[in-house]
């Protein structure tokens, strides 16, 4: 009885790794589906959009993500989760670590419009949402602090500048940026990273 138990175990367990690994897959494109749509047509798109965008029929959306806010809540720390693992990436491969500063400051931006257009949602309920920006910082202020602590290292930049004091710059710069067709967020952005150059 115990020999027969613990084969039907195994067996079960061995086909569930693929599965499991196919599923996660799928909840990443749906993720990145559910962002885009967010970007273009706000929080409150219809469920069917996101669907059609992913490729997957609605109830497979709903299972994942019973409410509106459990969608949110995971689009918003896959885009965090996507920016922290860009930053040791792009020091490795870049050319220079100003170089990887420049672009992963560019991803920053992305994220950051993004978040402006997941604002309506997090207003509705603040114990849902609140601990989101915890996450946020938990996750983004390192990588920005390597990124900077490297590129000062290397004299491409000043080395008196915090990490949170950038960040909070930058997302000052971007408010309004989805909202005013005349005002170009990118490029004072640009602006301020070019300001760190050190002086030659």
């Amino acid at each position: 009885m115990n020999d027969s138990g613990q084969s039907s175990g195994s067996s079960a367990r061995s086909p569930a790794r693929p599965k499991r690994r196919d599923a996660r897959r799928n909840q990443q494109a749906l993720l990145d589906a559910a962002a885009e749509v967010f970007v273009s047509s706000g929080v409150d798109a219809p469920v069917r959009d996101i669907a059609a965008k992913a490729g997957v029929g609605m109830g497979t959306i709903y299972r994942h993500f019973p409410t509106r806010a459990d969608l949110v809540i995971a689009v918003y720390r896959h885009q965090v989760d996507a920016c922290a693992e860009a930053g040791p990436a792009l020091l490795a491969a870049g050319p220079t670590p100003h170089a990887a500063l420049v672009r992963w400051v560019d991803l920053f931006v992305d994220f950051l419009v993004t978040k402006h257009g997941l604002a309506t949602a997090m207003q509705g309920d603040s114990t849902c949402f609140g601990p989101l920006h915890t996450y946020f910082l938990d996750r983004l202020l390192p990588v920005c602090t390597q990124l900077l602590d490297a590129a000062a290292a290397s004299g491409e930049i000043r080395s008196d500048l915090d990490a949170y004091e950038f960040m909070r710059g930058i997302g000052n710069l971007c408010v309004g940026a989805d909202s005013d067709p005349r005002y170009d967020a990118r490029r004072l952005v640009a602006l301020l990273v070019a300001g760190l150059r050190q002086p030659i």
